[in-house]
């Protein structure tokens, strides 16, 4: 585990996922990660748990990292109802491994750009008690609340004059208050 007050912070984080068995004939399993394990070591689809057809995998190890430029989505993310870890994990062709774990974000707002894109699978992991109290410490010491400033109007006034709408002598087929009598008129001559 990695701190810098200044910048930021990151901790190895364990990603498991769980191979099911699938429920249709067309899918013969269903693969979503399940939980996220603080401080793990590295790993490479190691075999946690077996029960019948389901098995659990210490899939991946990746680094959580927390910017401090970021603190204000983790503030959001630590006030859902349920604080959570978004892991994103992309497809690949081994049937064995179908996915490769990208990133674990502990920010909403980045893991939606993932979802945004199609390509990847993001999943939505409770954090454990200890790593909320990381993040929550972490954006504590680094958020800061923008004070709100109402925006002054100037003091043009802007609804005096249409330039060209509704007036004869200017020729405009996009003038929504011409009269659609009149453009017959003049598209006649």
């Amino acid at each position: 585990m990695y701190y810098n007050p200044q910048k930021y912070a990151e901790m190895p984080l364990g990603v498991v996922v769980r191979r099911a068995p699938g429920v249709t004939k067309w899918v013969r399993w269903t693969w979503n990660a399940v939980g996220v394990l603080p401080g793990a070591g590295p790993a490479n689809w190691k075999v946690l748990r077996e029960e019948g057809e389901t098995t659990e995998f210490h899939a991946a190890t990746v680094r959580l990292q927390l910017h401090g430029a970021d603190a204000e989505a983790y503030m959001n993310g630590l006030a859902a109802q349920t604080p959570s870890i978004y892991v994103v994990m992309r497809a690949t062709e081994d049937d064995d491994r179908p996915y490769e774990v990208l990133l674990a974000t502990a920010s909403p707002y980045e893991s939606q750009d993932y979802e945004d894109s199609g390509e990847d699978v993001v999943a939505k992991i409770p954090m454990p008690d200890g790593l909320i109290a990381w993040v929550r410490d972490f954006a504590l010491a680094h958020y800061e609340e923008e004070e709100f400033k109402k925006r002054r109007r100037d003091k043009k006034r802007i609804d005096q004059v249409e330039d060209g709408k509704g007036d004869a002598r200017i020729s405009q087929l996009s003038d929504v208050y011409r009269a659609p009598g009149r453009r017959r008129k003049e598209d006649l001559h």
